[in-house]
C-alpha cells in the first residue's frame, strides 16, 4: 500500500546536518500518525553523505535512498525524487534545515481542506545577506512583470503538493528544471503557509551565485518570451536616436554650426556593434535551450536505490 506522505530531500555534500535532518524529520512525521516514506536523494555527494544515509536506511525502512552516478544539480535531484516518490501527498524539503519540517503538519491540514499545492512562504530570510534579500526580492519582481503574475513572491521549492500536481510535473520533459514555476504554471489550488526561514544547521550553502544567477536565468527563460523582444525595442529605439540626431546635425549645419563627423561615426559604431551582441546573446541563450533539449539525454543518472521495492546495487 502507498504511504500518504512522501517527503523528498535533495542532498549533496550535507554529511554535517543530514543526521540532525533525519531527526526532525522522522519525528514531525511520526506524530502526525499517517503513513510515509522519506526519499532522500543523494545528489552525487563527494563526502559522507552517502554513507550516512545507507545507515539510516538500514535503520529505519520508511527510508529510501536514491544516489546519482553523477552531480545533477538541486531541481534534477528534486524532479528524481518526485519520480521515486509513491505518496498521496509530496513534500519538498532541503536537508539544511533552513526550511522547518514542524510546519508540515499545517501544509497536510491545507492539503486535507481542498487544496493541490500548498507552498512555504518566508516572512523573513534569517542568517542571509542584505545583498541576497535584495537580489531576490527585485529577482521575483522582475519575473513576475516578465512572465505574468502566476509566481507568488518570497517562495522556494518547500512545498507539498497533491500527488495528480507530481503527475504533471513527471510529464513535463524539459532538462532546464525550474520546478517552483513549473507547479506555479500547472494551475490547481494553490495557498500559502507562511514561516520564518531560519539559518543553515551547519555547514555551508551549496546555492552561491552563480548558481543562484544561472537558476534565475532558467526562471526567466523557460517562462517568459519577452527577454526575445528586448532587441526589437532597442533597435527602435537606436533608429529614432539616429533619425532625431540626423535631423538635429543638418538643423546645425543651417545655422553654420560644425561638428566633426567622426566622433558621432565612431559612438555610432559602438552602439550599433554593442546592440548586435546584446541580440546575439539573447538569441543564443534561447538556442543552447533549444540545443539542450534536443540531445534527448535522461535527467539523471541513478547508481543504486536503497529502501525501493527493486534496489539496485
Amino acid at each position: 500500500m502507498n504511504p500518504v506522505y512522501s517527503v523528498i530531500i535533495p542532498c549533496y555534500n550535507e554529511e554535517a546536518v543530514i543526521d540532525e535532518s533525519y531527526k526532525r524529520l522522522s519525528r514531525v512525521m511520526k506524530d502526525m500518525a499517517e503513513s510515509y516514506e522519506l526519499v532522500f536523494v543523494n545528489d552525487g555527494s563527494k563526502d559522507k553523505t552517502e554513507e550516512k544515509l545507507n545507515a539510516i536506511q538500514s535503520q529505519d525502512k520508511n527510508v529510501k535512498v536514491v544516489h546519482f552516478a553523477r552531480n545533477g544539480g538541486h531541481q534534477i535531484a528534486v524532479s528524481a525524487g518526485i519520480d521515486y516518490a509513491t505518496g498521496d501527498a509530496l513534500v519538498i524539503i532541503d536537508a539544511d534545515l533552513q526550511d522547518p519540517p514542524e510546519i508540515i503538519p499545517e501544509m497536510a491540514a491545507k492539503w486535507k481542506e481542498g487544496y493541490d499545492v500548498v507552498y512555504g512562504k518566508r516572512k523573513s530570510r534569517k542568517g542571509e545577506s542584505f545583498f541576497k534579500k535584495f537580489t531576490a526580492k527585485t529577482y521575483y519582481k522582475v519575473l513576475q512583470s516578465l512572465a505574468g503574475d502566476i509566481f507568488p513572491r518570497d517562495t522556494g521549492d518547500f512545498r507539498l503538493v497533491d500527488k495528480r500536481v507530481a503527475d504533471v510535473i513527471r510529464n513535463m520533459p524539459e532538462h532546464a528544471r525550474y520546478l517552483r514555476g513549473m507547479f506555479a504554471w500547472a494551475g490547481f489550488k494553490q495557498c500559502p503557509v507562511e514561516f520564518e526561514r531560519q539559518e543553515r544547521f551547519a555547514g555551508e550553502t551549496h546555492y552561491p551565485l552563480k548558481k543562484m544567477i544561472k537558476l534565475a536565468m532558467d526562471g526567466i527563460i523557460s517562462f517568459s518570451d519577452k527577454p526575445l523582444m528586448l532587441p526589437l525595442f532597442l533597435g527602435i529605439f537606436f533608429l529614432l536616436t539616429a533619425g532625431i540626431a540626423f535631423i538635429a546635425s543638418l538643423i546645425a549645419m543651417l545655422f553654420g554650426v560644425y561638428t566633426t563627423p567622426f566622433v558621432w561615426l565612431a559612438e555610432l559604431i559602438i552602439f550599433i556593434g554593442g546592440l548586435i551582441l546584446l541580440s546575439m546573446g539573447i538569441q543564443s541563450r534561447y538556442m543552447a535551450r533549444i540545443y539542450e533539449e534536443v540531445k534527448f539525454r535522461p535527467l539523471y543518472v541513478v547508481r543504486e536505490t536503497r529502501g525501493f521495492e527493486e534496489d539496485t546495487k
